[in-house]
């Protein structure tokens, strides 16, 4: 890491060096284009700085800013990197302008070619003023965006966050349950039965109020938040019960036999196993 900066540190220099070599050249050649159209000697100095300045402030600005206002910064870039260009060229095709011996106001022997050089040397410093202004601004009021953090950062956040606010929700207290007690009609003789016990009441729970606020899945539902099975009469109990013990022996005619069968209270269990002994005839105990 420590040589990984030095090497960057040592091409910053290097690049430093060679940009100040490069203005130098140039700084030669667009002063004496300065003392062409006629500015004085402190003028013509501060000129290169206009045209070159700018242009090394526009590179910064490209480095800053983002978007569109990044498009501008390197439109500026590259048309000062031209008009630079055009200037230094000039400089090297008329050998008078070394020795500052033309007619002032004179640049090329062409009246057209002198009047469109003429008119880009003097309006290079009132664009400098213009667009060097604006790229200020620019990079003045420009907002980086946020960095967003790497993907698996992101998870981990998410994950810690998720277990956080699951640990720290309140458990709701259920809302006291109100037995409702319901009992099943009286059963009716069935073939040559004269009576059947009666049937003991099943006690059927209310269900809970539905809460308002929204409940995470915890896995198994409560009882009382199941839906209720469908209530069977005692001839559908007895029809049933007699349909599935249609195949048993006397001795396993027992409560419980039945009550697993069927699927129903002991009580009631008992209660049929009585009814099912007496349609066959075997003595109830």
């Amino acid at each position: 890491m420590n040589l990984h900066r030095k090497g960057r540190t040592a091409l910053v220099l290097a690049l430093v060096v060679v940009v100040a070599m490069a203005f130098r050249v140039s700084w030669n050649a667009l002063r004496d284009i300065a003392g062409a159209i006629g500015a004085d000697s402190t003028a013509a100095t501060l000129y290169p700085f206009v045209v070159d300045g700018l242009m090394a402030l526009a590179l910064i600005a490209t480095l800053v800013l983002a978007g569109r206002d990044r498009v501008f910064a390197l439109r500026v870039l590259a048309a000062y990197t031209v008009a630079s260009l055009v200037l230094n060229y000039v400089h090297g095709l008329v050998p008078e302008l070394h020795g500052q011996a033309v007619e002032l106001g004179r640049v090329a022997e062409w009246d057209a070619a002198n009047w469109v050089l003429v008119l880009l040397a003097t309006s290079l410093p009132v664009g400098s003023i213009y667009f060097g202004s604006d790229l200020v601004a620019k990079v003045l009021h420009h907002r980086p965006a946020p960095i967003s953090p790497p993907i698996e950062n992101m998870e981990k956040s998410t994950e810690t966050e998720r277990n956080r606010s699951s640990s720290d929700l309140a458990v709701s207290t259920p809302a006291p349950i109100t037995p409702n007690v319901t009992a099943l009609p009286r059963a009716v003789a069935v073939g040559f039965l004269k009576s059947t016990p009666a049937v003991t009441p099943i006690e059927r729970r209310a269900v809970a109020a539905e809460s308002t606020r929204p409940r995470r899945a915890t896995g198994r539902v409560p009882e009382v938040a199941r839906t209720p099975r469908p209530k069977r009469t005692a001839d559908e109990l007895l029809d049933e019960a007699r349909k599935a013990t249609a195949g048993w022996p006397d001795a396993k005619l027992t409560a419980e036999g039945i009550r697993r069968e069927v699927h129903t209270s002991p009580a009631n269990a008992r209660a049929l196993r009585d009814a099912l002994r007496a349609e066959r005839g075997v003595q109830v105990a």
